[in-house]
């Protein structure tokens, strides 16, 4: 009995421990900035700086947009930066559509540390930003990439944006964590992302794009978001996983729906 006891007490205090760390630890797997980044711009894009309102000054790429076409805000993936921003969305760049590439706070030798909140307030900082030099909402056409679509749906919740289009989007955090690894409870999963949540509240047109072989956020994310929104646009793209934004299929579909959008 006492064997027992003992062995009760240590599988008890290492699960405690096990959640311990999960629980304080969690942001730094949830957000592993890349430490190769650019420095400076790359050729045809501005290096400028967003000011969020809890004080940040954040690095950001911005390219114009040519006359009479719109501009792309795009957010990247938690394990990505600007330069896949870049390869992300160079269909529309060709296109002659403008590019606010988002950098997250804590990413690309930016202050502070990222996590949802956080993240809320780079988008806002962005948007503020292309205000200011004298893009309106309605010009804006938001993209968020796997995490990214956090933040993009939370701006067009926010803003009178032009679109939302989410590529490989999470229907929220603790599903995708739960997917791999079970024994997680959702109540640990201190950012929630909860997209499918407030899609139903974006007022405008929603499109929907996931690969059928994505392994990391599985398609059954686009089927909670699609429930979420009757009306958006799905695309299913046969074969593709979770790389599926740096497609060529995925940049042809960006592009043609940008330019269609009236």
């Amino acid at each position: 009995m006492k064997i027992a006891i003992n062995l009760l007490v240590f599988v008890v205090a290492l699960i405690l421990v096990a959640t311990a760390l999960l629980y304080t630890q969690q942001r730094r797997m949830l957000f592993p900035a890349p430490h190769d980044y650019p420095r400076e711009a790359l050729p045809g894009f501005r290096l400028v700086h967003t000011k969020t309102d809890d004080g940040l000054r954040l690095s950001a790429f911005y390219r114009a947009a040519a006359p009479g076409r719109r501009t792309i805000l795009f957010f990247h993936g938690n394990g990505d930066n600007m330069l896949g921003a870049i390869e992300a969305t160079r269909g529309p760049a060709v296109a002659g559509h403008g590019l606010m590439l988002v950098e997250y706070r804590g990413y690309a030798g930016n202050p502070g540390s990222p996590d949802e909140a956080g993240l809320y307030r780079d988008g806002e900082a962005a948007i503020r930003w292309l205000g200011e030099a004298g893009i309106a909402a309605r010009q804006i056409v938001v993209v968020g990439n796997s995490i990214g679509s956090g933040p993009a749906t939370e701006m067009a919740l926010r803003h009178d944006v032009a679109a939302l289009m989410l590529v490989s989007g999470l229907s929220d955090l603790p599903s995708v964590v739960r997917s791999q690894i079970p024994l997680v409870p959702r109540w640990l999963v201190r950012d929630r992302f909860d997209n499918a949540a407030k899609l139903a509240r974006v007022k405008a047109p929603v499109y929907l794009m996931h690969g059928d072989a994505d392994t990391l956020v599985t398609p059954d994310n686009l089927e909670r978001l699609a429930r979420a929104r009757p009306d958006a646009t799905v695309v299913r793209i046969a074969g593709a996983g979770h790389e599926l934004a740096y497609t060529a299929p995925a940049q042809a579909i960006l592009t043609k729906w940008v330019d269609g959008l009236r």
